[in-house]
């Protein structure tokens, strides 16, 4: 992955350990901002492709390519995806939006890789990618496939921050996700892959496996065009039919890799699923957002390799920006790093989106 923290996730996960935010003033990348706001930035990113985003994409790709397979599907998910070129179009800098059609990205990302041709595209909002993960493990377990490569990303953009400045959910400073005076989230960047297998072949081939795909749960709770549903109850059921299909009690889960954006209503809704799911027994849980802000199309992917990176931990990352927990989220959510319990098998990732839709992954 790539954020706003540098490349890898390591390095991310060391930056949310340090309890330091990524942020920085959104007019280091957009000059002609109107918005005093400050986003997770990629640092040092040299502009080499069409896009922002495609430059972004480039190193991970580099370091990916030795190995992804050549057979391998691929599914791009991104919400805004190369949104810097309609911009240009609309400024009258580019003559034709249509280098900004996705399927334009969609094909470099397979040039770029040497894989076969075709390929989807998941645009689901903010759970882009962890909709395109659950696809890709869909898929596999099918048997339509043995292998899936998913790849996400998701640029900042003057577009992307006058839409949540329009909605009033943008954070004064940085994000505090799940704090009684959080007022809201950041914008951020990030690109990142992960490369699905059949577990058989995983083998074949001894490919070191860092988490095992074990349930996922989608639902639609239709609510609202941008907010979602104050009961929490499309999250609920997304995370019981991830847990049912992954054969998982609650009882089994070590911590929560929440969608946690810092804004009042999405955090209040999570914090009721989670207690309604895990019956007001609190699990150690946190979000990364207070410190890569929110990637957009990317945050699920981000999000879920966090997760997996986290079943080799003792302890899960502080929740960056917290300082004092909201009454909902009091016992479950800490501004220091909260140990888990290894004897237990899963994590559970999730994430919610504009139009209602909410997503769960369980990996062990």
């Amino acid at each position: 992955m790539l954020t706003a923290y540098g490349l890898g996730t390591h390095c991310c996960w060391r930056g949310l350990e340090h309890k330091k935010p990524a942020m920085t003033d959104a007019r280091s990348v957009l000059p002609e901002l109107k918005v005093d706001v400050k986003a997770g930035i990629v640092p040092d990113l040299e502009i080499s492709q069409r896009s922002r985003l495609l430059s972004m994409m480039q190193p991970v790709l580099n370091k990916i390519k030795p190995a992804v397979p050549t057979d391998a599907d691929l599914i791009l998910a991104t919400t805004t995806g190369e949104i810097d070129l309609l911009e240009k179009q609309a400024l009258g800098e580019l003559e034709s939006a249509d280098a900004a059609d996705p399927q334009h990205l969609l094909s470099s990302v397979r040039r770029a890789l040497g894989i076969q041709p075709g390929g989807k595209i998941v645009s689901a909002a903010c759970a882009s990618s962890s909709t395109a993960l659950t696809q890709a493990a869909a898929m596999i377990a099918a048997g339509e496939t043995e292998a899936v490569l998913v790849i996400a990303g998701d640029s900042v953009s003057e577009f992307v921050i006058a839409g949540f400045a329009s909605l009033m959910a943008l954070s004064a400073d940085c994000p505090r996700p799940f704090d009684r005076n959080r007022d809201g989230l950041a914008v951020g960047e990030a690109t990142a892959a992960a490369l699905v297998m059949h577990p058989a072949r995983a083998r074949r081939e001894n490919r070191p496996v860092i988490a095992s795909i074990r349930g996922w749960g989608l639902t639609a709770d239709a609510n609202h065009m941008t907010g979602p549903s104050r009961d929490g109850q499309g999250l609920t059921e997304a995370i019981r039919r991830a847990l049912r299909q992954a054969d998982m009690g609650a009882d089994g889960i070590r911590s929560i890799c929440a969608h946690g954006t810092g804004t009042a209503y999405n955090d209040s809704m999570e914090m009721k699923a989670f207690r309604r799911v895990f019956n007001e027994n609190p699990v150690p849980l946190y979000s990364i957002k207070g410190g890569t802000g929110h990637t957009m199309g990317a945050a699920g992917l981000v999000e879920i390799l966090i997760a997996a990176y986290s079943l080799s931990q003792p302890a899960i990352t502080p929740t960056v920006g917290l300082t004092e927990a909201d009454a909902e989220a009091a016992g479950w959510v800490s501004p220091a790093g909260q140990k888990t319990a290894p004897e237990k098998d899963g994590v559970i990732s999730t994430n919610s989106g504009f139009g209602g839709i909410n997503s769960c992954v369980v990996l062990s």
